[in-house]
Protein backbone atom coordinates (compact mmCIF):
# COMPACT_ATOMS: atom_id res chain seq x y z
CA UNK A 1 0.00 0.00 0.00
CA UNK A 2 1.02 3.33 -0.74
CA UNK A 3 2.62 5.58 2.28
CA UNK A 4 -0.28 8.14 1.69
CA UNK A 5 -3.08 5.64 0.82
CA UNK A 6 -2.18 4.16 4.21
CA UNK A 7 -1.90 7.17 6.40
CA UNK A 8 -5.39 8.51 5.20
CA UNK A 9 -7.28 4.81 5.55
CA UNK A 10 -6.24 4.63 8.81
CA UNK A 11 -8.69 4.83 11.19
CA UNK A 12 -9.89 4.51 14.86
CA UNK A 13 -12.08 2.08 14.37
CA UNK A 14 -15.00 1.32 17.13
CA UNK A 15 -16.75 -1.79 15.56
CA UNK A 16 -14.78 -5.06 15.25
CA UNK A 17 -15.69 -7.83 13.18
CA UNK A 18 -15.59 -10.98 15.87
CA UNK A 19 -15.78 -13.27 13.38
CA UNK A 20 -12.86 -12.48 11.54
CA UNK A 21 -9.30 -13.59 13.25
CA UNK A 22 -5.93 -11.73 13.28
CA UNK A 23 -3.25 -14.86 12.90
CA UNK A 24 -0.36 -15.27 15.24
CA UNK A 25 1.52 -14.66 11.98
CA UNK A 26 -0.12 -11.63 11.00
CA UNK A 27 0.58 -10.18 14.72
CA UNK A 28 4.12 -10.84 14.60
CA UNK A 29 4.49 -9.14 11.19
CA UNK A 30 2.95 -5.93 12.27
CA UNK A 31 5.27 -6.22 15.70
CA UNK A 32 8.30 -6.65 14.28
CA UNK A 33 7.66 -3.73 11.52
CA UNK A 34 6.52 -1.31 13.81
CA UNK A 35 9.90 -2.27 16.07
CA UNK A 36 11.79 -0.47 13.17
CA UNK A 37 10.19 2.73 14.69
CA UNK A 38 12.93 5.52 15.89
CA UNK A 39 14.17 5.33 19.68
CA UNK A 40 16.27 7.43 21.92
CA UNK A 41 20.02 6.17 21.18
CA UNK A 42 18.03 2.95 20.03
CA UNK A 43 17.38 1.58 23.60
CA UNK A 44 13.39 0.48 22.33
CA UNK A 45 11.84 1.10 25.92
CA UNK A 46 8.48 -0.72 24.99
CA UNK A 47 7.32 -4.14 25.33
CA UNK A 48 3.42 -5.13 25.04
CA UNK A 49 0.95 -7.55 26.53
CA UNK A 50 -1.17 -9.28 24.03
CA UNK A 51 -4.38 -10.16 24.91
CA UNK A 52 -6.38 -12.68 23.27
CA UNK A 53 -8.43 -15.23 24.92
CA UNK A 54 -11.67 -14.45 26.32
CA UNK A 55 -10.68 -14.51 30.00
CA UNK A 56 -8.16 -12.21 29.67
CA UNK A 57 -10.59 -9.62 27.90
CA UNK A 58 -12.81 -9.64 30.08
CA UNK A 59 -10.75 -8.67 32.80
CA UNK A 60 -9.02 -6.08 30.30
CA UNK A 61 -12.33 -4.66 29.48
CA UNK A 62 -13.49 -4.20 33.57
CA UNK A 63 -10.56 -2.04 33.53
CA UNK A 64 -11.09 -0.17 30.50
CA UNK A 65 -14.80 1.38 31.34
CA UNK A 66 -16.30 -1.82 29.30
CA UNK A 67 -15.23 -0.81 26.09
CA UNK A 68 -16.88 -3.81 24.13
CA UNK A 69 -14.38 -3.14 21.52
CA UNK A 70 -11.90 -5.06 23.67
CA UNK A 71 -14.44 -8.15 23.55
CA UNK A 72 -14.74 -7.81 19.43
CA UNK A 73 -11.48 -7.33 18.57
CA UNK A 74 -9.77 -10.33 18.01
CA UNK A 75 -6.57 -9.00 19.96
CA UNK A 76 -5.82 -6.01 22.22
CA UNK A 77 -2.31 -4.94 22.87
CA UNK A 78 -1.49 -3.32 26.42
CA UNK A 79 1.23 -0.79 25.59
CA UNK A 80 4.25 -0.80 28.11
CA UNK A 81 6.82 2.19 28.47
CA UNK A 82 9.25 1.10 30.36
CA UNK A 83 10.89 3.66 32.26
CA UNK A 84 13.83 2.22 33.73
CA UNK A 85 15.11 1.47 30.21
CA UNK A 86 18.32 3.98 29.89
CA UNK A 87 19.61 2.37 32.76
CA UNK A 88 22.78 0.80 32.68
CA UNK A 89 22.25 -3.05 33.06
CA UNK A 90 19.16 -3.62 31.87
CA UNK A 91 18.91 -6.23 29.23
CA UNK A 92 17.99 -4.07 26.32
CA UNK A 93 20.71 -1.18 27.67
CA UNK A 94 23.51 -3.88 27.67
CA UNK A 95 22.15 -5.48 23.93
CA UNK A 96 22.00 -1.96 22.80
CA UNK A 97 25.88 -1.41 23.37
CA UNK A 98 27.16 -4.35 22.41
CA UNK A 99 25.82 -3.78 19.26
CA UNK A 100 27.13 -0.13 18.99
CA UNK A 101 30.15 -2.09 19.85
CA UNK A 102 29.76 -4.42 17.03
CA UNK A 103 28.96 -1.82 14.29
CA UNK A 104 31.88 0.35 15.73
CA UNK A 105 29.24 2.99 16.17
CA UNK A 106 31.22 3.22 19.91
CA UNK A 107 34.41 1.91 21.33
CA UNK A 108 35.22 0.03 24.48
CA UNK A 109 36.72 3.23 26.37
CA UNK A 110 33.71 5.18 25.48
CA UNK A 111 31.33 3.03 28.11
CA UNK A 112 31.45 5.98 30.44
CA UNK A 113 30.42 8.65 28.09
CA UNK A 114 27.67 6.39 26.66
CA UNK A 115 26.38 5.85 30.56
CA UNK A 116 26.56 9.67 31.54
CA UNK A 117 24.49 10.74 28.14
CA UNK A 118 21.73 8.52 28.90
CA UNK A 119 21.84 9.61 32.71
CA UNK A 120 21.75 12.92 31.56
CA UNK A 121 19.04 13.01 29.25
CA UNK A 122 16.55 10.60 31.21
CA UNK A 123 17.78 10.42 34.58
CA UNK A 124 15.34 12.13 36.76
CA UNK A 125 11.81 10.74 37.31
CA UNK A 126 10.07 13.22 34.80
CA UNK A 127 12.85 12.39 32.22
CA UNK A 128 12.80 8.52 32.53
CA UNK A 129 9.06 9.18 32.24
CA UNK A 130 9.31 11.46 28.96
CA UNK A 131 11.67 8.82 27.57
CA UNK A 132 9.37 5.60 28.19
CA UNK A 133 6.65 7.48 26.97
CA UNK A 134 7.59 9.41 23.91
CA UNK A 135 9.49 6.14 22.29
CA UNK A 136 6.60 3.94 23.20
CA UNK A 137 4.44 6.32 20.95
CA UNK A 138 6.67 6.23 18.26
CA UNK A 139 6.34 2.22 18.52
CA UNK A 140 2.03 2.64 18.82
CA UNK A 141 1.55 4.79 16.26
CA UNK A 142 4.28 2.58 13.76
CA UNK A 143 2.17 -0.43 15.14
CA UNK A 144 -1.10 1.38 13.79
CA UNK A 145 0.23 2.20 10.48
CA UNK A 146 1.57 -1.29 9.99
CA UNK A 147 -1.60 -2.90 11.03
CA UNK A 148 -3.36 -1.02 8.16
CA UNK A 149 -0.51 -1.76 5.89
CA UNK A 150 -1.45 -5.62 6.42
CA UNK A 151 -5.10 -4.76 5.91
CA UNK A 152 -6.13 -4.90 9.69
CA UNK A 153 -7.66 -1.76 11.94
CA UNK A 154 -6.82 -0.49 14.95
CA UNK A 155 -8.52 1.50 17.40
CA UNK A 156 -5.92 3.26 20.42
CA UNK A 157 -7.41 3.33 23.30
CA UNK A 158 -6.32 5.77 26.85
CA UNK A 159 -10.35 5.45 28.28
CA UNK A 160 -8.88 2.75 30.93
CA UNK A 161 -7.72 2.75 34.72
CA UNK A 162 -4.03 2.25 34.67
CA UNK A 163 -3.67 0.69 38.10
CA UNK A 164 -6.37 -1.54 36.97
CA UNK A 165 -4.60 -2.70 34.07
CA UNK A 166 -1.35 -3.04 36.17
CA UNK A 167 -3.18 -5.11 38.82
CA UNK A 168 -5.21 -7.22 36.52
CA UNK A 169 -1.73 -8.34 34.83
CA UNK A 170 0.26 -8.62 36.96
CA UNK A 171 2.83 -5.25 35.35
CA UNK A 172 5.74 -4.11 37.06
CA UNK A 173 5.97 -0.82 38.33
CA UNK A 174 9.44 0.47 36.19
CA UNK A 175 6.11 0.38 33.26
CA UNK A 176 3.96 3.20 32.04
CA UNK A 177 1.23 2.43 30.36
CA UNK A 178 0.05 5.01 27.73
CA UNK A 179 -2.63 2.88 26.27
CA UNK A 180 -4.29 -0.09 24.74
CA UNK A 181 -4.17 -0.68 20.85
CA UNK A 182 -7.24 -2.87 19.68
CA UNK A 183 -6.37 -5.14 16.40
CA UNK A 184 -9.14 -6.52 14.13
CA UNK A 185 -11.16 -6.09 11.05
CA UNK A 186 -14.00 -3.86 10.38
CA UNK A 187 -17.44 -4.99 11.05
CA UNK A 188 -18.83 -3.78 7.69
CA UNK A 189 -22.57 -4.47 9.42
CA UNK A 190 -21.64 -1.32 11.49
CA UNK A 191 -21.54 2.40 9.80
CA UNK A 192 -18.24 3.85 9.29
CA UNK A 193 -18.74 7.26 9.93
CA UNK A 194 -16.90 10.08 7.85
CA UNK A 195 -13.06 10.93 8.58
CA UNK A 196 -12.85 13.81 10.76
CA UNK A 197 -11.18 17.18 10.30
CA UNK A 198 -7.17 17.43 10.47
CA UNK A 199 -5.11 20.58 10.72
CA UNK A 200 -3.87 22.16 7.67
CA UNK A 201 -0.19 23.47 7.16
CA UNK A 202 -1.08 26.63 8.45
CA UNK A 203 -2.90 25.26 11.69
CA UNK A 204 0.35 22.88 12.61
CA UNK A 205 3.48 25.66 11.62
CA UNK A 206 3.43 27.52 14.72
CA UNK A 207 6.57 29.64 13.50
CA UNK A 208 9.11 30.04 10.87
CA UNK A 209 12.40 31.33 11.47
Amino acid sequence: MDFTDTMRQRRAINFFDPDKPVSDEELKGIIETASLAPSGLNLQPWQVIVVRSQEAKEKLMAAASRQTKIIEAPVTLIILADMNGWKAGHPMVEKTWANLLDLGYMKPDQRGWFEKGAQKLYGTQEKSLAFAVKNAAFFSMALMLAAKDAGLDSHPMDGFDPEAVRKAFDIPENFFIPLLIAIGHFNDRSMLMPPKWRKSYGEVVHATF
